[in-house]
């Protein structure tokens, strides 16, 4: 049949904005077959794998997710497996899905896939970050044996960004794997792997929303179909809170919808103060049957995001400070292939330490990291993985462009989203590259008007390359990279000075940090050695966010990096293939003494932290004791014997104390009192 998608007009339209006491529970009308294991997989070339009957027998057994450098692409040498690796999955689907339409969504697969289904070619894609999925139906054997073949390869292709990057492009099928059938009356699967709903909030005051549904659906039916379109929004507790239902008339190929929801007295979403969710569902109706053949649900979160160019960010009309951080999605001995479990330990960290701005730096991320910013009230920014340089081809470009749109269309619902990044750190200003920055942002405004692009620079401040996106933003390392110490403050006031009109933010700072190296009043480390001391990466963070706090016309702020990471090419403070500007560890077991300088800054969790607790052994007896903090009464107890007065709150929450140790074993201990009750820290230092 052919597809050609067409807006038709909407007859009626019943029951707009009426809402009721009742609660909603969406129809279950899709199935979704979890294809996660029992895989073999191997990582070389091999001609012919596609076929069904080739013998993969001597091939490993895996269970996606997986990666094939999860040791090779973190052990340095820059010199990990970029190639070709098949994975191939014998699998029996029900009979019971016979008439549905059959997709096979892959969630990540690293960067070129190439899909097969009982030796029957579904396509390729190319780009490693976003899901996507292909109609199997016709491919698939209903009640027997079927096999789905992958080619993975994670080479370098001059036509798909990233070119290069500073990390490690992890290998394989590195997110899950499903089957997904839809009536053939259902709503559009292949919109850049989108949902194929799409929610706008045209207006939003204290008295009541307007959101306007867009669907698209598609009648794949024979014969021509008389349909309905129901739009549900549902309050947190699962109470309609406003609907719309709209006959359309006959319909025999795509189709699209457009629905205006009236909410009363909407609830907003408000960060992390109030990360208030709606659900929208929309339902796919054959009117001749009153029968609902498709549903899906979408998250709403009633908000409104502005930035000032000396206010800075505001979010629902008040000015919300961006405590944010940066972070890649690896993890030790496991690369990209991590857990729904791992993403939440990420979050609980971060909340831990108060973050509530999230840059998924330098791509898109799961579709459950995106939900739980959501849920837990981060803001957003998420971008494509437009790195270093460019090729100037239409085969890039377009290829840029698809990355785009599908991060766009993928995530366009998630409330916690504000900002669309489109790229990071060109290193080189020529024509090519501001071409295609110019029209990247010119997408992210035809697209999606209700956000703001932004690009993070490292070159000239006022580069063309920052002048194409609503917002600007830069990677600036004071204190490392050849810097000068000391930080942002005076390099932002004179870009603002320059430029009052630029809206403007620090979208990466930070230094490198061991917790297995310290050093007393340490000096500016070699960044390309091998000495990385953790007390230098604390006084540069101090240093930065001292300068930051008072400069409310900066947007944002995110620190390089929340965690560790792996850089193959790296060969760099205590472990090859590591970049260690993390405030927290490779394997997410330490936080940093950095960490707790933003807990105390950014939260109002009551504790004490004793910097520099791993430096158990020490061989000069004059030393400063340093802690964190945000109680009362703070005091250093030394060996038993109290170090002077406790002290008053400090605004910095930043504590220091000269002592001198005596030979041996030192017992050093930090005090205070919040609300009556004790809050303690405490080291043994030994004096040799």
């Amino acid at each position: 049949m052919t597809r050609l998608v067409a807006l038709l007009v909407l007859v009626s339209a019943m029951f707009v904005g009426v809402p009721t006491a009742s609660a909603y529970e969406p129809p279950a009308t899709r199935q979704n077959v979890d294809l996660d294991a029992g895989w073999r997989f191997l990582r070389a070339d091999a001609a012919g794998a596609q076929a069904p009957g080739f013998n993969d027998s001597a091939w490993s057994q895996v269970t996606v997710p997986h990666t094939w450098n999860a040791a090779d692409g973190q052990d340095g040498g820059s010199n990990y497996y970029r190639g070709i690796g098949w994975y191939r999955k014998h699998f029996t689907p029900s009979t019971s899905l016979a008439g549905k339409r059959l997709w096979l969504q892959f969630d990540g697969v690293n960067q070129v896939a190439d899909v097969w289904v009982n030796g029957v070619k579904l396509g390729q894609h190319r780009g490693g970050f976003a899901a996507f999925r292909y109609d199997a139906t016709s491919a698939v054997k209903l009640g027997q044996d079927n096999v789905i073949a992958v080619k993975a390869d994670n080479a370098a292709k001059p036509d798909i960004a990233p070119l290069s990057a500073d990390f490690t492009f992890f290998g394989g099928i590195y997110r899950s794997v499903r089957l997904t059938s839809v009536d053939p009356l259902g709503i559009r699967m292949g919109d850049y792997g989108g949902p194929g709903v799409y929610l706008r909030k045209r207006s939003l005051t204290d008295a009541e929303a307007r959101v306007e549904v867009t669907t698209k659906a598609w009648n794949n039916n024979t014969v021509a179909k008389r349909v309905k379109v129901r739009a549900v929004v549902a309050d947190h507790a699962g109470v309609i809170a406003g609907e719309n239902t709209t006959a359309v008339r006959s319909v025999s190929a795509g189709f699209d919808t457009v629905q205006t929801v009236v909410i009363p007295r909407p609830h907003r979403w408000n960060g992390k103060a109030d990360p208030y969710l709606y659900r929208v569902s929309v339902e796919i109706i054959d009117a001749d049957t009153n029968r609902v053949t498709d549903v899906v649900t979408e998250p709403l979160g009633l908000r409104t995001t502005a930035v000032d160019a000396n206010t800075g960010f505001s979010l629902n009309g008040r000015s919300l400070r961006l405590h944010g951080v940066n972070a890649h999605q690896d993890r030790l001995n496991q690369g990209w292939a991590v857990t729904p479990a791992q993403e939440r330990q990420d979050f609980d960290l971060m909340d831990e330490m108060g973050v509530n701005a999230y840059r998924t730096a330098h791509y898109q991320q799961s579709e459950n990291v995106y939900d739980l910013a959501d849920a837990r009230g981060y803001v957003v920014w998420t971008e494509i993985p437009l790195v270093n340089e460019v090729s100037d081809t239409a085969a890039f470009r377009a290829n840029a462009q698809q990355q785009l749109l599908e991060m766009m269309r993928q995530n366009f619902n998630h409330p916690s989203i504000a900002f669309w990044g489109i790229g990071n750190e060109q290193k080189t200003s020529n024509a090519a590259t501001n071409n295609l920055l110019r029209d990247l942002a010119a997408s992210v405004r035809a697209e999606d008007s209700g956000r703001h692009s932004t690009y993070a620079s490292h070159i000239g401040d006022l580069d063309p390359v920052s002048s194409h996106a609503e917002l600007a933003a830069y990677n600036k390392y004071f204190g490392w990279y050849g810097h000068s110490d000391t930080g942002p403050g005076a390099w932002a006031d004179s870009l603002h000075a320059r430029d009052p009109g630029r809206k403007i933010a620090l979208s990466e700072y930070g230094a490198g940090g061991s917790v297995n190296q310290h050093e007393e009043n340490p000096k500016p480390p070699v960044t390309t050695g091998r000495w990385h001391p953790e007390e230098y990466q604390t006084l540069v963070h101090e240093n930065h966010w001292a300068q930051i706090k008072t400069r409310q016309f900066l947007w944002g702020s995110f620190v390089w990096n929340m965690f560790d990471f792996a850089v193959d090419s790296r060969s760099e403070g205590d472990t090859l293939g590591r970049n260690d500007k993390g405030l927290v560890t490779y394997d997410r077991a330490t936080r940093k003494d950095s960490f707790y300088l933003y807990k105390a800054n950014w939260t109002n969790t009551p504790f004490v932290h004793l910097n520099s607790a791993r430096w158990t052994q020490r061989t000069v007896a004059a030393t400063t004791v340093r802690a964190y903090g945000t109680v009362e009464n703070v005091q250093l107890i030394l060996n038993g014997q109290a170090v002077g007065a406790p002290k008053p709150p400090a605004a910095d929450h930043i504590y220091t104390w000269p002592i001198t140790l005596r030979p041996g074993a030192n017992t050093v201990t930090i005090t205070g009192v919040r609300d009556g009750r004790a809050y303690t820290d405490t080291a043994t230092w030994t004096l040799s």
